[in-house]
């Protein structure tokens, strides 16, 4: 029997569910708003990626190619068919990649890309590695700070949680291992985002303008029939920063299939 990603799924069965793709140094968890937005008219299914959460110790970890295998697998051996994809950061590039293999087989029935990896080579490579290795709370929260908009507070709290899931040594050291997969010295590896054109379904790009992880310029090389949405005095978490209107964006994507 396949090996199955960690996952949380609520909602009623029926209809092709909405499955949600993390961030780099996230978990199923970071979409909790979307999932009870959601929940209660759609099959929501969340999953941990290799190397995160409780596919920590996944047989397989690095880059978004990897991670992408192992959903198209996971998904698989869940029997669903088809589904409304949503990625955000790494999971967004993850989820194009999801979404370029199985073009064919139309079994994605919409794209939703938040903040996605991948639409260009600029990435803040100093943070990134610099908040897969920071273990102190303090550290982690001044960190955790340079991932929202400038006027959103980010709470305390938030960056206990994540310290005391560092205590386990084996955390940092996977997701430094996946951030120098993700990496390409200072760059990072992109799509040919023409591509983004030829897929059978709807694509919708959300970003913030206050993105201090992936430039919003990189939404300029997208083709006209991507819907792109700009959120003002939003950083690299819109998902969180406006959870509320993502989660409307989410429920238009699903809402023709």
């Amino acid at each position: 029997m396949s090996m199955i990603l960690p996952h949380v799924a609520r909602g009623p069965e029926g209809r092709p569910p909405i499955v949600f793709l993390h961030g780099f140094a996230g978990d199923h968890e970071t979409w909790i708003g979307q999932m009870i937005g959601l929940e209660t008219r759609r099959r929501v299914i969340a999953f941990d990626l290799p190397g995160h959460g409780a596919a920590l110790d996944w047989p397989r970890i690095g880059h978004a190619g990897i991670s992408a295998e192992a959903v198209i697998a996971s998904l698989g051996a869940l029997g669903i068919d088809r589904f409304h994809l949503v990625g955000h950061s790494m999971g967004g590039a993850t989820a194009t990649i999801v979404a370029l293999k199985l073009a064919e087989s139309r079994r994605l029935a919409s794209l939703t890309l938040v903040a996605p990896g991948g639409f260009g080579p600029e990435i803040n490579h100093r943070l990134l590695r610099r908040f897969a290795a920071a273990t102190d709370e303090h550290e982690i929260h001044s960190l955790l700070e340079q991932f929202f908009g400038f006027e959103k507070p980010v709470p305390l709290a938030a960056a206990r949680r994540i310290a005391e899931i560092r205590r386990d040594p084996r955390v940092p050291t996977t997701l430094a291992t996946i951030a120098e997969a993700i990496l390409d010295g200072e760059r990072q590896k992109s799509f040919d985002l023409a591509r983004l054109a030829d897929l059978p379904h709807g694509v919708r790009l959300i970003w913030g303008d206050q993105d201090r992880v992936l430039p919003l310029a990189q939404t300029r090389g997208v083709p006209g029939v991507v819907a792109v949405h700009v959120f003002p005095g939003v950083g690299h978490m819109p998902h969180l920063e406006v959870a509320r209107d993502v989660t409307r964006l989410v429920a238009e994507s699903a809402a023709a299939d």
